[in-house]
């Protein structure tokens, strides 16, 4: 972290981020602000309600509690042009943070341990600095500040509210962009790719019932303990047996109940776990398997199974061409020596349902320094970024919002 640019008077200063600032220390005191107030799913008001408040400051037409706690602001160019949406994340985790320093969670058990503080000071700054190009600026740009990123589908409830229906809230998006900060990636880089980038994640529950009866008399029961471990090391096959090598795919089992005493043996034992895929075949195809399999082989021991799936986020899917666009852009706002490729990973974002609407592109900014400790992954009690990102991560969205504008849907 730069500490000339971001000085410790600031620290200080945080809970009272101002316009009048320099824009590059405005938005480290926003993301302060915003940590050190973490709300989880939709119950962002504070955010919400400096989120509104601050575009109004800038001149956006505003509007409120679209999916119950989200913010659009709407900020018209000089001159006609495309739609462009850029969508900022504001919920908290419900974790109790470990970190140590003035801006740290107020509030304990919440904490912004996944970067969406970042994301919302970011998205606020690139606001700021589109402003100032307003009369030069083409098309309309649509912030879309959301809510209940983590788990509970936010983006989903603006769209029901008629997020990208045309005149509710100003145009259709014709575009649409993200971007997260990313712990695996060191400071000063920006990592895009096209295709998929992040996995789609279902959820499932599964009961294997058995017959109970006393530990010592084995013979007179129906063990659904021994059945489910069958089951989960069967699921294992699914993906390394049933899917092409070349296509990845995840099924863990990640808790198992069943029991109540040492010489019980229960009567039934109860599995959940997540699926997690980069495509539509293979995400219905490990479904099927695993349901197959909790169906049919409590069978062979004389019990039965039962199972209930449910679809959470699909894939994360950038669209080629804008992709394209936006990493030119990138190349020549930072260098192309710290524009990279991106490895995709199977962790779950509801951007993806924008993406399923309007084409565009989710990139990734490094956050990563050892120097100040900013090492651990997301969602970790200690999670840190270094705070040069804020600046990496506006400057990006800033080049890719007005080059996506400049291009023109037409040409996309």
């Amino acid at each position: 972290m730069n500490t000339e640019l971001y000085p410790p008077a600031l620290v200080a200063k945080y809970r009272e981020p101002s316009l009048e600032l320099p824009w590059q220390q405005d938005v480290v005191a926003l993301r302060r602000d915003f940590h050190a107030n973490p709300e989880l799913a939709y119950e962002e008001v504070r955010t919400s309600g400096i989120v509104a408040e601050r575009l109004r400051a800038l001149g956006l037409e505003v509007f409120t509690q679209i999916g119950k706690t989200g913010v659009i602001g709407l900020l018209h160019g000089a001159q006609p042009g495309p739609c462009v949406l850029v969508r900022a994340d504001m919920d908290a985790l419900p974790v109790l943070e470990e970190n140590d320093w003035e801006w740290k969670s107020a509030t304990p058990g919440k904490m912004h341990a996944c970067g969406h503080d970042c994301h919302t000071a970011t998205a606020l700054t690139v606001a700021r600095l589109l402003v100032a190009e307003k009369e030069t600026l083409r098309g309309t740009v649509k912030f879309m500040f959301q809510p209940a990123e983590e788990g509970y589908a936010g983006a989903q409830a603006m769209i029901d509210d008629g997020l990208l229906e045309d005149g509710k809230y100003g145009p259709k998006p014709d575009i649409a962009l993200a971007l997260h900060v990313w712990s695996d990636l060191e400071v000063g880089k920006v990592s895009i790719k096209s295709g998929p980038v992040m996995a789609s994640a279902d959820e499932f529950e599964a009961t294997i019932y058995g017959k109970g009866g006393h530990g010592a008399m084995p013979h007179q029961t129906i063990d659904p303990v021994m059945v489910a471990a069958q089951v989960v090391l069967a699921m294992q096959t699914t993906v390394s047996r049933n899917l092409d090598p070349l296509q990845p795919g995840v099924v863990t089992v990640g808790k198992v109940l069943a029991g109540s005493a040492h010489n019980v043996i229960a009567g039934r034992a109860d599995l959940s776990g997540t699926i997690r895929s980069f495509d539509p075949v293979v995400r219905a195809t490990l479904e099927r398997r695993c349901r197959e399999l909790i169906e049919e082989l409590p069978k062979a021991f004389g019990a039965t199974g039962e199972w209930h799936y449910r679809q959470g986020y699909p894939a994360t899917i950038n669209n080629e061409q804008i992709t394209q666009v936006v990493t030119t852009a990138l190349n020549e706002e930072l260098g192309s020596e710290n524009v990279g490729p991106f490895t995709p990973v199977m962790g779950a974002e509801d951007f993806s349902l924008i993406l399923e609407k309007i084409p565009g592109t989710y990139f990734f900014v490094g956050g990563r320094n050892e120097v100040i400790d900013a090492v651990y992954p997301h969602h970790h009690a200690k999670f840190n970024i270094d705070e040069g990102a804020l600046e990496v991560g506006a400057r990006a969205m800033v080049a890719a919002t007005k080059a996506c504008l400049n291009a023109g849907i037409e040409s996309l």
